[in-house]
C-alpha cells in the first residue's frame, strides 16, 4: 500500500520514508519525524535525545539505502503531522485499528518470531526493562504451536518416546 500510494503520488518520498523506517529500524514516530542528517551514520542513527534519553540505533543496509535514496533537506523542519498520511494509508490496506506505534509492536514481534535474543532486542528498542520489550512481542499462534512442537519434539526424543 504504501509503494503503490508513492506511485500515485498520493505520498511523497519522505512520508513514504518515515513510514518504512519505522518498519525496518523499530524506531519511535517521534525519534524519525525529528532525524536530521547530522544524526545519520553510516551504521546508526545516533539521536542525541529520545524518549529513554542518548540512543544510538543500528541502522541497517536496507534503511540506509532507502536515506541514501533521498535528497537531504537542511534545517530543522519537519512533518508535524503524519498521522493524517496514517489514516489514508491504513485505510486503504484496510487496517483502520493500527496506530503508527503499532509497526513499533510489529518490530518486536517479527525480531522474536525469527529468534531474536529479547535482551538484545531491548538494546535495540531503547527499552529501559525487559518487561517492556515483552509487552511489545506479540507472537502468532503459527510461531508458538512451532514452538510447542520444537519444545515436545526434544522432550519426546529426550524421554526416548517412539510413537
Amino acid at each position: 500500500v504504501l509503494a503503490d500510494m508513492l506511485t500515485r503520488g498520493e505520498i511523497s518520498r519522505y512520508v513514504f520514508a518515515a513510514f518504512y523506517l519505522l518498519l525496518l529500524t523499530g524506531c519511535r514516530l517521534n525519534e524519525i519525524q525529528k532525524l536530521k542528517w547530522d544524526f545519520v551514520t553510516r551504521t546508526h542513527l545516533e539521536l542525541p535525545d529520545s524518549k529513554t534519553g542518548r540512543r544510538r540505533i543500528p541502522l541497517p543496509r536496507e534503511a540506509r539505502a532507502l536515506l541514501d535514496s533521498l535528497d537531504r533537506r537542511e534545517g530543522d523542519r519537519h512533518y508535524n503531522d503524519l498521522q493524517k498520511p496514517w489514516r489514508k494509508i491504513r485505510s486503504e490496506a484496510d487496517l483502520d485499528d493500527v496506530r503508527v506505534h503499532d509497526l513499533h509492536h510489529t518490530y518486536a514481534s517479527v525480531a522474536v518470531m525469527n529468534g531474536i535474543d529479547p535482551f538484545m532486542l531491548k538494546e535495540i528498542l531503547g527499552h529501559k526493562n525487559l518487561t517492556t520489550t515483552l509487552r511489545y512481542a506479540h507472537l502468532s499462534d503459527d510461531a508458538v504451536q512451532k514452538a510447542a512442537g520444537r519444545i515436545a519434539n526434544r522432550l519426546a526424543l529426550t524421554l526416548g518416546a517412539t510413537h
